[in-house]
């Protein structure tokens, strides 16, 4: 049996009451502004117009997302496998959220808004330190801003060391993609990745 429209969810579920339903904002404030400076990782959500979605994590030194004003922030487009997925997308629709995540804090900042891909000097000059500086950033215009409540990252104990695994727990990337591709070439190691990621960073 499924779900198919918002009336029959809400007789399961109900709706939001009190911060719930009122702290959805619109513009950044002290808080969010003070959350986006001391996260080093988020996620980025976006769709295309055939309405296929994607999300892709992104990351840094804390702060690496720039806040611009209270309603615009600028993420730089780091060097990476040149999918391009989130910026196609982004091209297509301009819609984006954002998940802000800091480590050892449960609560989370979500931000939602429309973007658009920018090589706007003065942009590209705010992360001119980095060690691979970006050759293009993501503009946000702001639309919408909350906190998120703890209760998944409680669920989870993601900042718990006794939930932290070996990495030998799973195979290497390398071993992982050759077996998805049923390829027979050697796959890389994980010190060999490693070493060839960080000239990438």
């Amino acid at each position: 049996m499924y779900i198919e429209s918002e009336e029959a969810l809400r007789t399961i579920f109900g709706f939001p009451k009190g911060r719930a339903k009122d702290k959805l904002l619109k513009k950044l404030e002290k808080h969010s502004m003070a959350f986006i400076n001391l996260s080093p990782f988020f996620t980025l959500a976006s769709y295309n117009t055939e309405g296929h979605t994607d999300c892709s994590p992104r990351g840094g030194k804390p702060g690496f997302v720039k806040i611009i004003n209270e309603q615009c922030i600028v993420i730089p487009e780091s060097k990476g496998n040149n999918r391009l997925d989130s910026l196609v997308n982004l091209l297509e629709t301009k819609n984006i959220g954002c998940l802000f995540l800091i480590p050892g804090v449960d609560e989370t900042l979500r931000i939602n808004g429309t973007a658009r891909i920018s090589t706007a000097p003065d942009y590209l000059a705010l992360f001119s330190e980095e060690q691979n500086p970006p050759r293009a950033c993501i503009e946000v215009q702001i639309t919408e801003v909350f906190l998120h409540c703890a209760k998944a990252l409680m669920r989870s104990k993601l900042w718990s060391s006794e939930v932290i695994i070996e990495r030998s727990s799973l195979p290497s990337m390398g071993v992982m993609i050759n077996d998805q591709l049923g390829s027979d070439e050697k796959p890389e190691t994980n010190a060999d990745m490693l070493k060839r990621y960080t000239k990438d960073l």
